[in-house]
């Protein structure tokens, strides 16, 4: 745990240090930036009340604005939300959404780790962390994520089986996570989760393990009857040894099965008579 905060910290370090450098760049405009700086100042001060609805702009609650002075990124860092001051001529801004952006990976044809081709495609969620690297740092972060993304799927399942993929989702998803937090961490990108939608198997492959499937429950099925089938032969043969020491027992047996067919109504009852109640007529 110790050692996820201490990489967390330094990852944060960095970062700072990296927007520090850009946000500082604005004391390098030179004897002529600063000429230029002034005139725009005082062509805004002449041309009042008119220029001011050219200086005054505005961000959403959700945007922030990085504003460029003469090519340079304006010492404080991203403007907003609200309303902030360009100077005419001089500055211009891009404005950056720092909300949670969703995206899909396009299905991928991945060959696993034991040569099984499987096609993968998953959901990606990521905002802007740092407004002010993912302008300077990077051409479109967008598009740059989403290529990573896809890479970065390929490459993680290229590494696993086939039975790892269809049961640790959650670990891939993670190991995705954390290897294009990384990656993007650089761009001023957060990525805020990964999610693995599906997994499709090549139809002879879904025959194939669907018969094996079956295969397993019958024989899962036959191992039940047989401990079924044991379990009865034991019951039957206690059941035998308790009649066995009553001979009443059996009579009272032959009772019960008369009651059950006669509940039936059926025309024909089968009545069992005991051998030894014949005897007495045989002798006469």
């Amino acid at each position: 745990m110790s050692s996820d905060n201490e990489e967390v910290a330094m990852k944060e370090s960095r970062r700072r240090e990296r927007q520090t450098a850009l946000e500082n760049a604005d004391s390098d405009i030179g004897l002529c930036g600063w000429m230029l700086v002034i005139l725009s100042v005082l062509l805004m001060l002449v041309t009042l009340p008119i220029s001011i609805w050219m200086c005054i702009k505005i961000v959403k609650e959700y945007e922030r604005a990085i504003i460029f002075r003469l090519g340079r990124i304006l010492r404080g860092g991203a403007k907003g939300p609200g309303l902030f001051f360009i100077l005419p001529c001089t500055d211009s801004f891009i404005n950056v959404d720092m909300r949670t952006i969703t995206f899909d990976i396009p299905p991928q044809e991945v060959l696993t780790k034991d040569s099984v081709t499987v096609s993968v495609d998953g959901v990606v969620y990521y905002r802007v962390q740092n407004a002010t690297l993912a302008v300077a740092n990077i051409t479109n972060a967008d598009a740059a994520t989403r290529l990573l993304a896809q890479t970065t799927l390929r490459n993680v399942l290229g590494t696993k089986n086939l039975a790892e993929i269809l049961s640790d989702r959650e670990e891939i998803a993670h190991t995705m996570q954390s290897s294009l937090d990384d990656a993007t961490d650089d761009w001023g990108i957060k990525v805020e989760r990964v999610e693995i939608k599906d997994v499709k198997l090549p139809l002879q492959l879904q025959r194939a393990m669907a018969a094996e499937a079956e295969a397993s429950r019958e024989a899962r099925a036959k191992v039940i009857a047989a401990e079924g089938e044991m379990n009865a032969s034991r019951a039957l043969k206690e059941a035998s040894l308790v009649i066995a020491e009553s001979p009443s027992a059996l009579q009272l047996r032959y009772l019960q099965t008369l009651n059950t067919i006669a509940a039936e109504k059926n025309s024909t009852i089968i009545f069992p008579l005991p051998l030894e109640m014949m005897q007495g007529f045989i002798k006469q």
